[in-house]
């Protein structure tokens, strides 16, 4: 059993290492090669661990469940969270491609234009900065001229519009969220019959802005009530 759970741990952290390796690629693009990779790499890990014990594979799930924890609260210390999870990492700066960074990453070229045409940056010198993060996501700051203007900008006063706040999903009344609006099922009921639906269970969706408490509503045919 000792000799079982070390080999899990040992595989565990090797699968992460590999994993790793691999690049913030294989989690952003998961294209048809990183997405084999992984595969394969979680499959050979884990075949020195097939057992037909019963017990075995249950100690196995608890031992890889409570070591994902313990590594998920080691990463909070930030020396280990560089080695575990890694860096972001700069590819463009004030316009320019820093090629070294880039090929650390292992993203291609044609990879980074694209997610940056998705962006609505179809020009990389218009970009002041762009970071893959940890994720392999890409962030962008645009350069200060090619910038969205915002009202502050303009100096135009804008009035906060409230977050719409779900109170019905699938005809099931969200009643946490009511009690966050300060507000009870007889609410909702009667704000319902006003809006033309006496009964919730036709209702697929509705939400109420927490400024003004605002019903909006799509019912089970996709219509909408504003």
């Amino acid at each position: 059993m000792f000799l079982f759970i070390g080999k899990a741990i040992i595989l565990y952290i090797i699968a992460i290492g590999v994993i790793r390796l691999m690049g913030k690629s294989a989690f952003a693009q998961l294209t048809a090669h990183d997405l084999t990779g992984i595969f394969f790499v979680i499959t050979l890990a884990m075949g020195p661990l097939v057992t037909e014990k019963f017990s075995y594979a249950i100690v196995g799930v608890m031992v890889i469940g409570v070591l994902h924890i313990v590594l998920s609260k080691l990463t909070l210390i930030n020396a280990l969270n560089k080695i575990f999870i890694g860096q972001p990492t700069l590819i463009i700066k004030h316009g320019k491609l820093i090629k070294e960074n880039l090929k650390r990453t292992h993203f291609t070229l044609a990879g980074v234009l694209s997610s940056l045409r998705e962006k609505g940056y179809p020009d990389l010198t218009l970009v002041e900065f762009a970071i893959i993060e940890t994720s392999g996501e890409i962030s962008i700051i645009p350069k200060r001229e090619t910038a969205p203007v915002t009202p502050g900008q303009l100096g135009m006063k804008t009035d906060y519009q409230g977050i719409p706040i779900a109170v019905i999903v699938e005809g099931k009344i969200q009643y946490r969220n009511l009690k966050y609006l300060n507000k009870d099922e007889q609410w909702l009921k009667k704000e319902l019959q006003l809006a033309g639906y006496p009964d919730q269970e036709t209702i697929f969706y509705a939400a109420v802005r927490d400024k003004d408490h605002h019903l909006v509503t799509i019912d089970l045919g996709m219509g909408s009530s504003y």
